[in-house]
């Protein structure tokens, strides 16, 4: 007696559940509650979105030559942004030399992308990284080639935000690995001393490292001895994000199986080849959203360094508001940098979405 293997064709799906009106009636309609919030949302979108398009678009102002013009137009005042776009992407560096600002934002943002694609993934990065901050620290240093030295108490604007967040990252990145191996160390002194450090850090807002790199950590320095306060500020940053960077590290280290480590003891290798060659690439894949949550909320966080007086994106925005010729569009200015960081945040989010599918890391649902 044989058995017939062959298999019935698949039924389509209730008219119900496809397309358009199936969605909605599964995602937005669902219930009473679900169908009352949609109501809701809808109404609020319907009063909102067409007075935002009509004053961000429709009534604006991209040429006026005075404030009184663009007040006059009755909309957002974008040649507010025309006229003080320097000023907020530069700061105060000087006006003449600003394309140095310009050109080392470039390079710095060329290098980033660069080491987002897989072809760049290769020993000769660390050399073109090599170069090209030190570009960046010619560009805004000066005194060389040439070019009029600057100090950095006058940088400012979109390229001190890049520098600020890409030094943070570069540099608490390691020492995150680092506290959060030695967090997992059998060595009491070791594991003691990274768990203080950690709990310290992580249990004070960034604003209060900030205040003491700037106000208090001169106090304690030798007389005639000081710390330049963009570094400072820049310290302060990097041991913030890698106390952060360190407990993400850990929580994926200890996702990794008993069974990894047992392996690679097997097969003879030492405890940083284990780490280098089969714990960390693991652990790491592991923790990728987390990790570029945190990379996110840095560059974000670089905003806080105005509190000490530095002057980065936000501060030249505060700066272009308070002209007395052009008073009164703080809403275009803090818009204007808003969408800076926004397509900075949105573009590490979807590469990070991209890297994770690539590396399949099974996180996604």
């Amino acid at each position: 007696m044989s058995l017939n293997t062959s298999t019935a064709p698949s039924l389509p799906p209730p008219a119900g559940h496809q397309g358009v009106i199936g969605w909605m009636r599964a995602s937005l309609f669902s219930s009473p509650l679900n169908t009352l919030l949609t109501i809701l949302v809808a109404w609020l979108l319907l009063m909102v979105v067409p007075a935002m398009v009509e004053w961000l678009f429709i009534r604006a102002n991209f040429n006026a030559t005075t404030a009184q013009e663009c007040r006059e137009s009755g909309g957002a005042c974008w040649a507010f942004i025309v006229e003080k776009h320097r000023l907020i992407l530069f700061g105060v560096y000087p006006y003449d030399e600003q394309w140095r600002p310009l050109l080392a934002t470039i390079i710095l943002i060329s290098v980033i992308v660069c080491s987002c694609l897989r072809w760049f993934w290769r020993p000769s990065l660390l050399l073109f990284w090599t170069v090209a901050l030190s570009a960046v620290a010619v560009l805004m240093w000066g005194g060389v080639f040439g070019l009029t030295h600057v100090e950095n108490d006058r940088w400012g604007g979109l390229p001190l935000t890049l520098i600020l967040a890409t030094f943070g990252i570069a540099f608490a990145f390691p020492l995150g690995l680092l506290l959060a191996l030695g967090r997992r160390s059998n060595m009491p002194a070791v594991k003691a001393l990274c768990v203080i450090y950690i709990e310290l850090i992580r249990g004070v807002p960034l604003i209060s490292l900030l205040f003491m790199s700037s106000v208090m950590l001169p106090l304690f320095l030798p007389e005639g001895f000081s710390i330049d306060k963009l570094l400072r500020a820049q310290i302060a940053i990097i041991l913030f994000a890698a106390a952060y960077i360190a407990e993400t590290v850990r929580g994926g280290l200890q996702a990794i199986p008993k069974g990894q480590y047992e392996g690679a003891d097997s097969i003879g290798l030492n405890y940083w080849q284990q780490m280098r060659k089969i714990i960390l690439p693991q652990a790491l894949k592991v923790v990728i959203p987390p990790l570029v949550g945190i990379f996110i909320s840095l560059f974000k966080d670089t905003s806080l360094v105005v509190i000490i007086g530095i002057f980065d994106l936000t501060q030249a925005a505060k700066t272009a508001v308070a002209d007395a010729a052009w008073r009164g569009f703080s809403a275009e200015a803090y818009l204007f940098i808003a969408f800076i960081y926004f397509v900075f945040c949105f573009s590490i989010s979807r590469y990070s979405q991209s890297l994770e599918k690539h590396l399949q890391t099974g996180h996604q649902r």
